[in-house]
């Protein structure tokens, strides 16, 4: 039981959407009308510069934060992975909107922040680095997510099963979100980013 109300705290949480809750009340828009339609922080940069962006990720990080939080409070064992899984299929696929949200990443973040800051911050300075190099945020995106089960083999020792799990699962989902921007990069049709001033 206590499981299921940790996954139902983090989809929940998930089902906040910074980006659509901030542009319509604040902007008077939808991020939805602009850019890729993605309801997450890289199209509300696109969408809406980039301070407002900048709101929008640190807040889908939080989300991530606060989901581990309340997850392992409710389930000491095992609740931060539940609800860090949940809050994240809850960003990418809200019920709230029709299951039409973001791509996960900065939620991603979020929830490996408080778990395992190390594997955190180096798939963070990676997709940073690859973004900064190529101007094509998929690339970093990807890239860092996916790098998070290697990294948690290499750093994490010992090796941590529920962590390299979470991280396998975080991965999965990414991907599957990413798939048409994977897509494009094999055909070399990935728009390179730019920000609106």
């Amino acid at each position: 039981m206590n499981l299921f109300l940790a996954c139902l705290a983090g989809y929940s949480l998930g089902n906040f959407s910074s980006a659509i809750i901030i542009g319509k009340i604040f902007l008077k828009k939808d991020v939805r009308d602009y850019g890729s339609g993605n309801a997450g922080a890289t199209n509300a940069v696109r969408a809406f510069g980039a301070k407002v962006g900048l709101v929008v990720f640190l807040l889908d990080v939080l989300k991530g934060v606060l989901a581990v939080v309340i997850g392992k409070y409710i389930e000491p064992a095992l609740g931060q992975y539940f609800a860090g899984i949940f809050v994240i299929m809850g960003h990418n696929w809200p019920a709230a909107l029709k299951f039409k949200g973001g791509k996960g990443i900065a939620t991603s973040i979020g929830v490996m922040l408080p778990i395992n800051p190390v594997v955190a911050l180096i798939c963070v300075a990676v997709g940073l680095t690859l973004i900064v190099l190529t101007r094509i945020v998929s690339i970093g995106s990807i890239a860092g997510v996916v790098l998070a089960p290697v990294v948690v083999l290499v750093f994490a020792r010992p090796v941590d099963t529920k962590i390299l799990v979470l991280t396998c699962a975080l991965s999965a989902m990414a991907i599957f979100r990413h798939r048409s921007n994977i897509s494009r990069l094999f055909k070399g049709e990935e728009n390179k980013f730019k920000k609106k001033d």
